[in-house]
């Protein structure tokens, strides 16, 4: 039996209905504040009056029909669904949810957190987590594990990992009680080595991708095993086990082939790229950050706006002047379509890197210079990005040793170093 308060007042806070109006008549103000707070419990005959001026009904009786709708709308939030029909599917289920009250409407309202995650509608997902979090006394295990991972994916998203971490930790708690199939407790698992990962925590990033691909492996899932690949060359590409990590991005390159799923393919090459770079072979690096940016024209935002930005930084290394210009461009066209800004520091990233490379190639170096010192590099540090920090920092301090200013090109060939022996050892 589901404590109905609550739900009274999530479904009287949608209608923008004040307590005034859903009470008038039916019960006093005072005593409505009392069953929406879960300081008492109304009669039968209360809640049927309430739930009919809301326009819904509330069935005390589990209704497997939409139990099973719930359930395949669930599992579409974790595949690589078409996103139209997932919309659509939501859509029916919203239809049914408004009316009436039932017990799938919590989970239901709590997977909305993850459904709009999905999509990068960020505001939407951040408002949901703030209205929910009236329910929160009225969750059961299962709705906590699923509250603490949807939020832990949300912060992820914003790229906010050490938030991420803790609340997939406190997910990772409720697994005892929370009586969940192992795909689940695999997807969580991979999760945590994502977020480990992204902390530059390799060994436990290893630990969990190998437990989240045993069961991968088990259920013949290729996306995930592909993702698992893509984690597992990571590790070893930070280790400087060149070898291993090759074959794991190829890997990951076949299953996302195999599976048809772009986002794999295009991590599997951006990655490569990231290797052949660090090997300092730019050629290759090129070869494979223009698969990542051209051959995967519907895959993530996030992911072509690093591709084409390692690219221009490839192309510059090489000299490549008139493709720098080109993908200049085609950056400068694809920062425009994030009117949001929901990945702020890719956006930024990128925005910065475009306008270093655009003063270079057209002579203007004392704007390339200001943006650097006075913008760029303090930026890097802030976000503690010291991989790219050495990248930029040597590339001030190249141009300033071109121009006689040596006093200066010293400074920055310290921070140069500086942040590439941090970059190593992070």
């Amino acid at each position: 039996m589901i404590d109905i308060g609550p739900f009274i007042k999530l479904q009287r806070t949608k209608r923008q209905m004040t307590q005034g109006e859903l009470s008038e008549g039916i019960v006093s103000l005072s005593y409505l504040s009392k069953i929406e707070n879960k300081k008492t419990k109304a009669s039968p005959e209360i809640i049927q009056l309430l739930c009919k001026r809301l326009g819904i009904e509330f069935a005390e009786e589990t209704n497997s029909h939409i139990e099973e709708k719930c359930q395949q709308w669930y599992e579409m939030l974790f595949d690589h669904c078409d996103k139209h029909e997932m919309k659509a599917r939501y859509e029916e289920l919203q239809s049914l949810m408004d009316q009436s009250i039932n017990e799938n409407f919590i989970m239901f309202e709590i997977h909305k957190i993850r459904y709009y995650t999905v999509l990068s509608e960020m505001n939407q997902a951040l408002a949901k987590i703030n209205e929910l979090r009236e329910l929160v006394d009225s969750f059961n295990v299962k709705h906590e594990y699923y509250w603490f991972k949807f939020k832990g994916n949300y912060y992820s998203y914003l790229d906010e990992h050490a938030k991420a971490m803790e609340l997939f930790k406190l997910a990772q708690e409720k697994i005892p009680t929370a009586s969940l199939d192992e795909t689940e407790v695999a997807d969580l698992k991979y999760a945590l080595a994502v977020t480990h990962s992204q902390l530059w925590e390799q060994l436990e990033c290893l630990e969990y991708t190998k437990e989240a691909m045993e069961v991968f492996q088990r259920e013949y899932n290729f996306v995930r095993c592909g993702q698992c690949h893509i984690l597992f060359g990571i590790s070893y590409q930070r280790f400087k086990m060149y070898d291993k990590a090759i074959k794991n991005f190829q890997l990951a390159k076949h299953l996302g082939i195999l599976s048809d799923t772009e986002s794999v393919i295009t991590l599997a090459y951006q990655n490569l790229g990231h290797l052949y770079s660090q090997m300092d072979n730019s050629n290759e690096a090129i070869k494979n950050y223009l698969l990542a940016f051209e051959e995967n024209q519907e895959s993530e935002y996030k992911l072509k706006v690093e591709a084409i930005t390692y690219l221009i930084q490839e192309f510059y290394v090489v000299g490549d002047y008139e493709s720098l210009s080109k993908y200049l461009e085609k950056a400068k066209e694809l920062l425009r379509q994030d009117a949001n800004n929901v990945h702020k520091f890719y956006y930024q990233f990128c925005k910065y890197s475009i306008q270093v490379h655009a003063y270079l190639l057209n002579e203007e170096f004392d704007k390339f210079k200001a943006l650097l010192t006075d913008d760029f590099i303090p930026y890097l540090k802030h976000a503690g990005e010291y991989g790219e920090l050495a990248f930029y920092a040597k590339m001030l301090a190249n141009n300033l040793e071109q121009w006689g200013k040596y006093k200066e090109s010293v400074q920055y060939y310290k921070l140069a170093s500086r942040s590439y022996e941090e970059f190593v050892n992070m």
